[in-house]
């Protein structure tokens, strides 16, 4: 209820600032989704939740849940923490569970906010859970929130979602760190061009 309350009031304020969505016909309805996007603000996961017609579970960096007013907000909208800079494995299996469960995953294969979407520069984390999950992949690019506040201003606010990527070419291949960097490369490859319409 609380998700649904925020999601509703920040909507309307970015459909006043004049947010477009594309694409959402693209986001399977049902089954479990990763969503996987750009990250270059603070407002990107929110951007991505407003245009997302299902709720979305959002890892976020373990910091902000120190404060007990942010993280008990984080948590009523669907984040959870992860440790950056290690594997978290309490995260991983908490993002594996809820794929299992059918429920939508949001992801940023850069690891943080970054300017850089060169693929080669792109974190393994999203390929190893596309793979151990096998759950739909969806690529998501965000626009226009680059530059902070106010949104919009550099360029208009728009969020893109492409179509389901097709991975199961990798399904047979022998589980290794280099099939996750390759898988995550492709994903990110797919989220710059979304980035280019």
């Amino acid at each position: 209820m609380f998700y649904a309350l925020i999601r509703g009031l920040l909507r309307s304020f970015l459909i006043i600032l004049g947010l477009k969505v594309e694409g959402l016909h693209n986001l399977p309805p049902k089954g479990p989704v990763i969503v996987a996007a750009n990250h270059v603000s603070n407002w990107d996961p929110i951007l991505v939740g407003v245009a997302i017609n299902r709720p979305v579970h959002f890892m976020a960096k373990a910091e902000l849940f120190h404060n007990p007013l942010l993280g008990t907000i984080l948590r009523g909208l669907n984040a959870f923490p992860v440790n950056r800079g290690s594997a978290d494995r309490n995260a991983i299996r908490q993002a594996l569970e809820l794929l299992e469960k059918g429920e939508t995953l949001g992801i940023f294969p850069q690891g943080g906010r970054r300017q850089d979407t060169a693929e080669s520069s792109i974190q393994p984390g999203v390929g190893m859970l596309a793979m151990k999950s096998r759950a739909a992949v969806v690529p998501v690019a965000v626009i226009g929130t680059k530059g902070g506040f106010p949104l919009g201003w550099i360029k208009p606010l728009r969020v893109i979602i492409g179509k389901p990527l097709d991975l199961s070419t990798y399904y047979q291949e022998k589980y290794s760190s280099r099939l996750l960097g390759t898988v995550s490369q492709e994903i990110m490859a797919q989220i710059n061009l979304l980035l280019c319409k």
